[in-house]
């Protein structure tokens, strides 16, 4: 039974080495995440328009970005 518990060590360390590899890499900006589709002027021309009452499917269409990706401006650059 001693054996059956080193795989599992094993793969325990790895994964430790490899958190504390990917927070270094964070730490240097190499984590930096997707291009946004929009810049920020347009995001506030898209807000300034859903606040003036047009409907969300259109400008999503117009703007060339899905429904989702809509709400996720309306709710994370505010």
């Amino acid at each position: 039974m001693k054996w059956a518990r080193t795989p599992e060590f094993e793969r325990a360390l790895i994964r430790e080495r490899q958190r504390e590899g990917i927070a270094l890499a964070k730490q240097r900006g190499a984590y930096r995440g997707r291009k946004k589709s929009l810049s920020s002027e347009r995001i506030a021309e898209l807000r300034q328009r859903v606040e003036a009452g047009e409907q969300m499917t259109k400008l999503a269409r117009e703007f060339g970005i899905s429904r989702e990706t809509l709400y996720q401006y309306l709710r994370t650059d505010q």
